[in-house]
């Protein structure tokens, strides 16, 4: 028999399964799972939906999985959750059933293909197509894929809003303790109407307002994108999966941990972080870190979704790697504080703040960390037998991040799932990356390690950008390509855009040449800001022309999926063109029609 005729089921049946035994509640919504909500109405259902594949051990009955499946329903509230809701509206509520059913597809087979494992996986992403229906489906998919009527895997595609990645580790962890025949303790993590009820008391309230005004700070004075360079572009991009296996890389970081005294998790942080802001030439490393909002031991276990980001700020202008470990632990710990709030407000903020500030807030780099939680089956597979460490490339998703990892494990293998732009690394420079993260760890495990010698060490390269970039206002900037965004915004009118200088706000011709890229690590002041420095717009009008508030209005909307664009802080209108147009004291001398920030929201159609 083909392999292709081996993944097709010979017999296709779906089994009924009733539940009793909860208990009916109802209650707000909590605020991950409003995060969540939003996402699962406006995202492809293929993005947003998550999924497991669970192995079934040898000899399992397939009565025994259902039953164990019933038991986990009964078991926690949010697998009998529902979110009631009127057409055209978002959920604010839930509502948990004492009783009701579920679905469990069987795909018997005569024989599985080769990598069973593989096949499950392709079973579990095909059930991620289609929207759930909040309002009344259960919120898991269930397959079971037996071979002449045996289970061997268990595919689970879930809802987003009822469950996140750790959530379906938990269940995973459960059902297989179930089928051993063990017994389960009481459930003492926070049921998701607990977590509602201490989010909406005063403390929770409070909790929630400290971190928006964390988000605040950030996305107001941090780079708005990392990857803010020439091969930058676009916002959804199908990237390709990336993993690498290395027993060597485990035992470097047990190494650097035992000799810096810091968790092994701290310790690749810091690394990851180092190297991110090296290649991309910041001095501020901002991440999102989605799992770190189950820190506390009452969430670490909750099936729920509190998928909500902490978002990691951390200055790398520092000399060396363990002044850098020294300041990871706080940064880190100072995200996960704030990573509690409600969605809708937070988008808000956003929108108001980098319509404000001119810039567009990307959450183009994720640092996902799943090796403390319950195993996976990802976490599961055997250390590599060939040469080190094991690359190997998976299928593409599309993905609106530029660089996703997901750290599977530490020890005894160093486990990472990377997802990289293809514009921004090839293949190989992909794979010098995830190399050159080993390196790090290695050199790290004997000695401090200066971040002058992170290319000699790593062999991985700060990003080249020509002399038209500059950084200002904590941003990677291209001003001829704000000026061309401007120009084209605004229907062909003619646009120059310089960088002010610090000192005498006289705006600059070029970029300053102190602030262009070399190849250095990310603490070298080469790469730092001016103080003060800003973008100024000169437009040029001979008709009826535009004001500020138009001419932002319009750059605003050409700035999502191009980073090296940032708003000017001022707009001059001016009566025609100079004669030199690519000179800022040319424009200086043409007669000023109108000028402004071009912030307020009065004129803008």
């Amino acid at each position: 028999m083909s392999e292709r005729d081996s993944s097709r089921p010979r017999s296709t049946r779906t089994r009924t399964v009733p539940y009793t035994g909860g208990t009916e509640r109802r209650g707000p919504a909590t605020m991950g799972q409003a995060n969540m909500i939003r996402c699962v109405l406006r995202d492809d259902p293929v993005h947003i939906n998550i999924y497991d594949v669970w192995p079934v051990p040898a000899g399992t009955r397939l009565e025994a999985v259902i039953d164990a499946l019933r038991a986990l329903v009964v078991r926690h509230e949010a697998l009998r959750t529902t979110f009631p809701h009127a057409s055209g509206t978002a959920p604010c509520e839930q509502v948990v059933a004492a009783e009701g059913e579920f679905t469990v597809t069987v795909l018997d087979h005569a024989e599985l293909p080769p990598d069973g494992a593989r096949y499950a996986t392709t079973v579990a992403r095909r059930a991620r197509a289609g929207r759930f229906r909040l309002d009344r489906e259960f919120p898991l998919r269930v397959s079971v894929v037996a071979q002449d009527g045996a289970p061997v895997f268990v595919a689970v595609t879930a809802s987003h809003a009822a469950t996140d990645g750790s959530a379906l580790a938990v269940l995973r962890e459960e059902w297989l303790t179930l089928l051993a025949g063990g017994t389960l303790p009481p459930v003492t993590a926070l049921t998701p109407l607990g977590l509602a009820a201490e989010e909406a008391a005063p403390a929770g309230l409070r909790k929630s307002e400290a971190s928006l005004r964390y988000w605040e700070q950030i996305i107001r004075t941090g780079p708005q994108a990392m990857f803010a360079e020439p091969r930058a572009t676009g916002t959804d991009v199908r990237v390709p999966q990336l993993t690498l296996r290395s027993p060597r890389g485990a035992e470097a970081l047990a190494r650097v941990a035992e000799r810096t005294g810091g968790l092994p998790s701290t310790v690749l942080l810091t690394a990851w972080c180092a190297l991110i802001a090296h290649r991309t030439g910041q001095t501020t490393c901002v991440a999102a870190v989605p799992t770190s909002n189950r820190f506390l031991p009452r969430l670490a276990r909750t099936v729920n979704t509190v998928s909500q980001d902490a978002l990691l700020s951390l200055d790398v202008q520092v000399p060396s790697f363990d002044a850098l470990l020294r300041k990871a632990w706080g940064a880190a710990l100072n995200a996960y504080r704030h990573s509690q709030f409600d969605a809708l407000r937070l988008w808000e903020m956003i929108g108001d703040t980098t319509y404000e500030r001119g810039s567009h807030f990307a959450r183009d780099i994720v640092f996902n960390d799943v090796s403390t939680l319950p195993a996976t089956l990802a976490a599961a597979t055997p250390a590599p037998d060939g040469p080190e460490p094991e690359l190997s490339w998976g299928p593409d998703q599309v993905l609106p991040t530029r660089v996703l990892t997901f750290v599977h494990r530490t020890a005894p293998v160093l486990h990472l799932g990377m997802w990289v732009d293809p514009g921004l690394f090839t293949r190989d420079e992909a794979e010098a990356f995830v190399t050159g993260l080993v390196r790090l760890l290695e050199a790290a495990g004997t000695q401090d390690v200066p971040f002058t010698d992170l290319t000699e060490v790593t062999g991985v390269r700060p990003v080249g950008r020509d002399t038209g970039w500059t950084r200002v206002d904590g941003c990677w900037v291209s001003p001829p390509a704000v000026a061309d965004a401007l120009s084209q915004a605004l229907g062909g009118l003619p646009v120059h855009v310089a960088a002010d200088s610090p000192d005498t706000d006289a705006p600059l011709d070029t970029a300053d040449p102190d602030t262009a890229p070399s190849d250095t690590a990310p603490s070298d002041t080469a790469s730092e800001d001016r103080a003060g420095r800003h973008l100024t717009a000169f437009i040029a009008s001979d008709g009826s022309p535009p004001t500020p508030e138009k001419a932002h209005a319009a750059l605003m909307s050409a700035l999502p999926g191009r980073p090296g664009l940032l708003a000017p802080r001022r707009y001059v209108i001016v009566q025609g063109p100079p004669a030199e147009a690519d000179r800022s004291d040319g424009w200086l001398r043409q007669r000023i029609l109108m000028e402004g920030t071009g912030r307020g929201r009065g004129d803008v159609t």
